[in-house]
């Protein structure tokens, strides 16, 4: 068996539900094989963030370089950075040992309102935006990526993507988080932003949505080359998943998406 590999560099969420913890459930739950580089600790659990510890830049390239030594790669998942030199770092890597498929979701604030990015770490994050195949920020993610205010209706999140466009980015995903009663998202590619549509779901329980959605978007277009049709399966399995969540009993705050809903009774 030669199953499909994915890599995902981002930072650790002790609570499981975010972070590497959430990125490894998405790839075996979506039939990938996982691998993880760590970025940063963190000491958070449903409710909050409550210290972060970034891992020693040198000692990420180390994990990095070891892995790929040995092990084929077909798509990495990129989230938490949190420096600037480690995003210029991880820049680096891509350029040294591209990547088919590399999905790069611009983690900045936790889904408990934390932040997860340093204040100078803009630029670099914005000059990474070209090694991706797919960016996916949120909608206080774009707006921080381009300067504006954060988008207050469907138009300005399509101009937003385009925006992201220009900046280098061949491909945008801007999640519509709550801003309508349905859950709609923006995605641009080649030249055209199209809307993509799922119900949305009445629960708190939605902590990892944003590194969930990555990281599944990363594991099914190891199979999927379309990525319209990729972003739409990633988009559908999470919807699921989030319908789910009530069944978890996790935490008394922000309770994770069920990762594990086609396969848990």
């Amino acid at each position: 068996m030669s199953p499909r590999i994915a890599l995902t560099i981002a930072g650790s969420d002790p609570s499981g539900g975010a972070g590497i913890q959430a990125d490894l459930k998405t790839f075996s739950a979506l039939g990938v094989y996982g691998t993880a580089v760590i970025t940063a600790l963190t000491a958070q659990n449903t409710r909050a963030v409550t210290g972060v510890r970034p891992v020693d830049v040198d000692f990420v390239v180390e994990q990095l370089e070891t892995l790929v030594a040995d092990v084929r790669i077909d798509a990495i998942k990129i989230g938490m950075l949190g420096t600037a030199e480690l995003v210029r770092a991880v820049t680096d890597f891509l350029d040294r040992h591209p990547c088919p498929t590399v999905v790069l979701d611009p983690v900045m604030v936790a889904t408990s309102g934390d932040s997860l990015l340093a204040a100078d770490s803009l630029d670099a994050l914005r000059n990474a935006l070209p090694r991706a195949s797919l960016v996916t920020p949120n909608l206080a993610e774009a707006a921080m990526l381009l300067g504006q205010p954060v988008a207050e209706d469907i138009p300005t999140m399509h101009q937003q993507a385009r925006a992201l466009a220009t900046l280098g980015a061949p491909r945008v995903l801007v999640k519509g988080g709550h801003l309508t009663d349905a859950a709609v998202d923006v995605l641009y590619e080649d030249g055209r932003t199209v809307e993509l549509t799922a119900q949305r779901i009445a629960t708190p329980n939605t902590h990892g949505t944003g590194c969930s959605l990555s990281s599944a978007i990363a594991a099914i277009h190891t199979r999927q080359p379309d990525w319209h049709e990729t972003v739409s399966t990633a988009k559908h399995w999470l919807t699921a998943a989030i319908r789910a969540a009530d069944h978890l009993d996790v935490g008394t705050g922000h309770g994770p998406v069920h990762h594990f809903h086609q396969w848990w009774q």
